[in-house]
């Protein structure tokens, strides 16, 4: 037996029948594990589990978002529920998705941020709370992951000076009229769980109290959700004009500079894409 499996066995009282690697794990070693007594769980290795926890914790417990229940988390090891999933994210999926985001928008609090410090990619994501949005983007999104990335050597100076200075003038695309919502913040295809035409779970999320718009941003990055997500969304939330054409691409820069912190290489030129559109 693994020293993994002795360690899950003892907390879940149970033998460890089955240990299969999942996918997805980018910055983390994630495993489908099966108990002696027919229990599924996922098993997940790597950096701010004890905080990804209690991300999980707090969506359940604040929505209805469909999130795996936690078991046990320490500095070493994560042990959730295991949802049966895998099917693709067709429009049935977004549609019920967009029902869920929008019911998760809908969360409010007085300030932007978290009563606590929370993580994406495995990196730190400050929270400190924030009257003005404006202000928390620039300084809590834009420029912290900016000046990570360039203490990593990843981010070329010129670049990050540039990126200074579009930071000074964000008041030219977004406003203050923005309420402060509970958002999963890392939406991407491997973070989202399909079953049936159904949207049965999220995961790996990096939540706060943001402007909504930088989770729709994010959604279009990646190509995770497309037309179908975004008219039953709109129907049920509208989105603001300007959104498509200016803001998505601004507050794409974050989870770009996360990418270029973790990963460098050609993420670094789609920063550079976007920080010269805007005039810098």
């Amino acid at each position: 037996m693994s020293e993994l499996a002795a360690k899950i066995s003892a907390l879940m009282d149970s033998t460890v029948r089955e240990e299969t690697p999942l996918a997805g794990g980018s910055v983390a070693d994630v495993r489908r594990i099966v108990l002696a007594d027919g229990r599924e769980l996922v098993a997940k290795r790597g950096a701010g589990l004890v905080v990804e926890a209690r991300m999980l914790r707090y969506l359940a417990a604040q929505s209805s978002v469909p999130v795996p229940a936690v078991h046990h988390a320490d500095a070493d090891l994560l042990l959730m529920d295991y949802i049966p999933s895998g099917d693709p994210i067709t429009d049935s999926v977004q549609e019920h998705a967009a029902q869920i985001l929008a019911s998760l928008h809908g969360i409010t609090a007085p300030m932007f941020g978290l009563e606590f410090d929370t993580a994406i990619g495995g990196l730190t994501q400050p929270n400190a709370r924030n009257r003005s949005w404006r202000a928390f983007f620039r300084d809590r999104r834009l420029l912290y992951m900016a000046e990570e990335a360039r203490s990593a050597d990843r981010l070329p100076l010129d670049l990050y000076t540039r990126i200074q200075k579009l930071a000074e003038h964000l008041d030219k695309w977004i406003g203050e009229d923005a309420e402060p919502t509970l958002i999963h913040g890392d939406l991407w295809g491997g973070n989202l769980l399909a079953r049936g035409g159904k949207l049965v779970g999220l995961v790996d999320p990096a939540i706060s109290y943001s402007d909504p718009e930088i989770e729709l941003a994010f959604t279009t990055l990646f190509g995770t959700f497309s037309k179908a997500f975004f008219v039953r969304y709109d129907a049920l939330r509208p989105i603001a004009p300007g959104f498509f054409e200016e803001r998505r691409d601004l507050y794409n820069l974050y989870p770009l500079l996360v990418h270029v912190r973790l990963f460098g290489g050609s993420y670094v030129g789609d920063v550079e894409t976007i920080v010269w559109r805007f005039g810098y």
